[in-house]
């Protein structure tokens, strides 16, 4: 499999970065969420992106803004040639999606731009030749999935946006590859006990617990360092495996 980093900028976006997208390709291409910035960055790549599935972690719109522009070029533009992704969303996303699409005053645009299909916590299924198992994550109180994907040989986790979990090392168990998110400082978060995501040092405890590979740490405000010998993400970065 490759992977290539289309955006990885937490919920602001770094300088010139582009939010959550990670591209996956094998036998197809897979998308990985697909926040703002994404989309251009892969009409860099091919005009009018040419995927054949996307996977959606959450609700949260670094993660899945660029599907409304998506949509009005598969609608009016570029894409209306391109044949029609198919869109997994968490369970009860279409509805959400339905209700986005009135909001804006389009109803129904997500389902004529895209094939729409939903997931459920725990159950695998098949895409672009690979299989995706979603595993739920506390992220504040918002459903959220953490992802493995696998070829068959390769195997890569995603960790989504997540508070501490022990589905962590769960997802990413033997993988070869885990983007792992740190968005924070240190180990708090705010002042209402809510936790939706990661410190370094959480990250790496995750990594180790898993027996993963590889660690790459995403969603990380630029201006948080990370300790020497810790991998850092990049936007247009790539990874083999």
């Amino acid at each position: 499999m490759k992977l290539t980093v289309v955006g990885c900028s937490p919920a602001w976006p770094n300088p010139g970065g582009a939010q959550s997208g990670y591209l996956v390709e094998g036998s197809g291409r897979l998308l990985l969420d697909c926040g703002p910035g994404v989309l251009p960055r892969l009409r860099e790549l091919d005009g009018w992106p040419r995927v054949e599935a996307i996977v959606i972690t959450h609700f949260h719109l670094d993660h899945w803004g660029d599907l409304v522009p998506w949509t009005f070029g598969a609608m009016y533009g570029p894409g209306r040639d391109t044949p029609r992704p198919t869109l997994w969303l968490p369970s009860g996303g279409l509805a959400e999606l339905g209700v986005f699409g009135e909001k804006f005053g389009v109803p129904g645009m997500f389902s004529e731009a895209f094939d729409t299909q939903e997931y459920a916590d725990g159950e695998s299924f098949h895409t672009c030749g690979l299989e995706v198992t979603p595993v739920r994550v506390p992220h504040y109180q918002l459903q959220t999935y953490a992802l493995r994907v696998s070829d068959g040989e390769a195997t890569l986790a995603y960790s989504g946006d997540s508070a501490p979990s022990p589905h962590l090392a769960d997802v990413a168990r033997d993988a070869d590859l885990f983007l792992c998110e740190a968005t924070l400082r240190e180990g708090r978060e705010g002042g209402n006990g809510l936790r939706g995501h990661l410190s370094a040092e959480e990250a790496v405890a995750a990594f180790h617990e898993s027996g993963a590979r590889r660690l790459v740490i995403i969603h990380r405000p630029e201006e948080l360092p990370l300790a020497d010998g810790i991998e850092r993400a990049s936007d247009g970065a790539t990874y083999e495996f």
